[in-house]
Parts: C-alpha cells; sequence; structure tokens
C-alpha cells in the first residue's frame, strides 16, 4: 500500500479564510520558480532574438545543453501549470461565494473584483515595474471568461479547454498547406519576418544598453506592442488552459486523489507524447538547413503533455514520504506565490539586468541565466520558508486580498 496523501485541505488559516490545499501549494511553488528559467533570457537580452535567433545568448557546449533541457522540460509547463492551477482556484472560490450566498450575482460580483484587483496588480507590473511578460493581468481576464462555464461537466470542460490547441493546429495545418501550395510567396514572407525580427533585436539591445529612461520606453514599448497584438491569444490560451485544470480538479488529478497505477500512465502518456514531439521541435529550431517549420503546429499540445507529466510526477512523489519531505519546502513557496513573480522581477530585471542594476543586460549567455536563475530561486525559496514561519500572508497577496475585501488583513 502507499504511503497516505497528505490531507487534501490544510487548516484555514488564510486571513481572508480561504482553505490551503497542500498539493495545489506545492505546483503552484514548483511553477513559480520554474517560470524564472523562461522569463530570464527574456529579462537578460533581447526578448525577440529568444525565439529568433538562439545564437545571439550564447551557444556554447554548455549554452546548447541548458537550451536543450530547458526547451524539453520547462518551456511553456510552468505558465500551463499556473493556468490549470487558476482554473482549480475559480472553482474553490465560486463554490465558497455560491455556499455563502444564494444570490445569483454574487459569483460574477465577487469573483470579477477579484479578478479586476488583479487585473490592476498585473498592469502595474507590466507598465510600472516594467515587466512586458506579466501573466497577472491577462490571468485575471481569462479566470473571469473560465468562469462562465464552471457549471459544465469535466469531460465538456476538458473539451473546451482543448479548443485552444486544436484551432492552433488546424489553423497551422492551413497555413502550411498554403506555403507548400506556393513555396516563393513563402519564401519572400519569411524573409520579411526575418528582417523584422532582426530589427527588432537591435532596438531592444540598444534599449538594454541605453540609459535609464530608454530602457524604461523600450520596456513600455513592448508592453504596448504586447497588448495590441498578442493579448487575445494570450487570454484564449489561458482561459482553455484553465478550464483543463478546473476539470482535473473535479477529476480529483491535482489534489492526490488517484492512485499511483492512474498517475503512473499519466506520467507514461504524458511523457511518451510531450518529449519526442519537443525533441523533434528543438531540432527544428536548432537546424541550420533551411525548411519549412511546423513543430508549432502541436506545440501547444506537446505544452499540455509535457505538464500532465510534470504533474504525474509530483502527484507520486507526494504519496511517498521521501517525496512529500523534498516536496514540502515548496509548499511556502505556493503560498507566497504572487510575491515570488514581483520578487523575481524586482531582483533579476531591475537588480541585476537594468541600467540602474548591475547593467548585465546582454553580457549573460544561456549557461549564466539558468545559473543566476537557480541562485535567485534557492533565495527565494528559503526566504518563503522562512517568512511563512512568522506572517500568515504574503506582501503582495496581502495588499491584493485586503483590496478585494475592503478591509486590512492581519499579516499575523
Amino acid at each position: 500500500m502507499p504511503a497516505a496523501v497528505p490531507p487534501a485541505k490544510e487548516p484555514a488559516n488564510e486571513p481572508d479564510g480561504a482553505p490551503r490545499i497542500a498539493t495545489l501549494d506545492i505546483l503552484r511553488g514548483i511553477a513559480i520558480l520554474a517560470i524564472l528559467f523562461m522569463n530570464i533570457s527574456e529579462m537578460g537580452a533581447s526578448m525577440t532574438a529568444n525565439w529568433s535567433d538562439l545564437h545571439h545568448l550564447g551557444w556554447s557546449a554548455s549554452d546548447r545543453i541548458v537550451w536543450w533541457l530547458r526547451t524539453i522540460l520547462i518551456e511553456g509547463t510552468p505558465r500551463a501549470m499556473l493556468q490549470m492551477l487558476f482554473g482549480a482556484g475559480m472553482l474553490i472560490l465560486t463554490d465558497r461565494i455560491d455556499a455563502r450566498s444564494s444570490d445569483p450575482l454574487s459569483v460574477p460580483l465577487r469573483y470579477g473584483w477579484r479578478n479586476l484587483v488583479l487585473w490592476a496588480f498585473g498592469m502595474a507590473h507590466m507598465l510600472l515595474l516594467l515587466w512586458p511578460g506579466d501573466i497577472l493581468h491577462s490571468y485575471a481576464v481569462a479566470a473571469m471568461i473560465a468562469c462562465l462555464f464552471r457549471g459544465l461537466p469535466p469531460r465538456a470542460l476538458l473539451v473546451l479547454g482543448l479548443s485552444y490547441a486544436t484551432f492552433t493546429m488546424a489553423l497551422g495545418v492551413s497555413t502550411v498547406s498554403h506555403r507548400l501550395a506556393d513555396p516563393t510567396a513563402a519564401f519572400a514572407s519569411a524573409t520579411r519576418t526575418a528582417k523584422a525580427d532582426d530589427a527588432a533585436v537591435a532596438r531592444e539591445d540598444a534599449f538594454g544598453h541605453g540609459t535609464m529612461a530608454q530602457w524604461t520606453a523600450g520596456q513600455r514599448a513592448v508592453s504596448m506592442d504586447r497588448l495590441r497584438n498578442e493579448e487575445v491569444v494570450i487570454v484564449w490560451e489561458a482561459a482553455a488552459t484553465m478550464l483543463i485544470g478546473a476539470a482535473l480538479f473535479r477529476w480529483g488529478v491535482l489534489q492526490g486523489a488517484w492512485s499511483r497505477r492512474r498517475y503512473g500512465w499519466l506520467l507514461a502518456v504524458g511523457y511518451g507524447i510531450g518529449v519526442p514531439l519537443r525533441l523533434y521541435g528543438g531540432w527544428e529550431a536548432t537546424r541550420l538547413e533551411g525548411g519549412f517549420d511546423v513543430a508549432w503546429l502541436w506545440e501547444d499540445f506537446a505544452r499540455l503533455a509535457m505538464t500532465m507529466g510534470h504533474l504525474a510526477a509530483v502527484m507520486l512523489a507526494v504519496q511517498e514520504a521521501p517525496g512529500r519531505r523534498l516536496l514540502q519546502p515548496f509548499v511556502a513557496a505556493g503560498r507566497t506565490a504572487l510575491t515570488l513573480y514581483v520578487a523575481q522581477t524586482l531582483i533579476v530585471s531591475w537588480l541585476i539586468f537594468s541600467p540602474i542594476g548591475l547593467g548585465l543586460y546582454g553580457r549573460l549567455d544561456w549557461t549564466a541565466m539558468m545559473a543566476v536563475a537557480v541562485a535567485v530561486n534557492a533565495l527565494l525559496l528559503w526566504g518563503a520558508n522562512v517568512y511563512v514561519r512568522h506572517f500568515r500572508i504574503a506582501p503582495v497577496e496581502w495588499a491584493w486580498r485586503s483590496i478585494v475585501e475592503r478591509r486590512m488583513l492581519p499579516l499575523r
């Protein structure tokens, strides 16, 4: 018999009465720290170069190793995990509101207000703390959209949740078909895109190496470009994945309620699909000869598959005593996730890379940036565990929930 799974709910020790679910905190803690491995290369070098010119960030033997590890294991999975957890949180919070009030407007008003405040925090993170890659504002909007479907059965939630991945694959097949039908036009389009990317890299590097005023203007320009051109897609992806998370929560997957055998199958299927797709995508991104890129067709399926593999691995670990001990520190990271996310921006983007910090923008290669991410995450994980021994709620969470509750919540 496997060791007992940790209790689904810890004591409701949040100042606003919200329950804690141990496995969700562990998953959230791992995801919020892992996301720095993705964000750091966009904080410390040209965002555009991250996908248009891998060599721009260094391409030594060690760079290639860390890039491949990041691409196969991490690319997109922290984002997917956080989106799934948002979906689970949406059910927890809205079920709680329903239990307290029979008013049909209670859920849209209270949950909508909560996400409106989160959206404002995200916009401040993007435009005041100057992180163009902020996810908070997008997830706030996506959560309100996902909430509209919360009453559906889990299978329907899953089908709707796969809409984004299915649409991108269908659109991709159509796009590739047109390119194959007219390779001359496709080559001309690719050439124009490459020139635009090169210009964007040069522009972003100029801002990164410039004065504080230039860096500020550059970060805000990238943010506004994202809001204009990418926000709808980002919100759709997030809302769809939140619905998958809601389905998984209804089935008990995120709470560790499945048997070891079922989690083992989930791990095998997730990695069995995700790893080969990621290997092909990595080969395609690093090949020297030209050709049509097709890995982006199934990238979202690969992202979801790898995330399910990671989820199953964590759930298998928490069902055994050694695994629970190993993962216990991540509970604190999960409880302080919002604060850690903002702290990553302040430490990495501002202190390490900005012109008023160490000014290391463009000076670290892939290997060095991943090493910095490990060091920063170790510091944040240690700090989170020290903090939760003395306080009940982290600073940014406290500010957010105090505004939501319209009262000053106790920190201790």
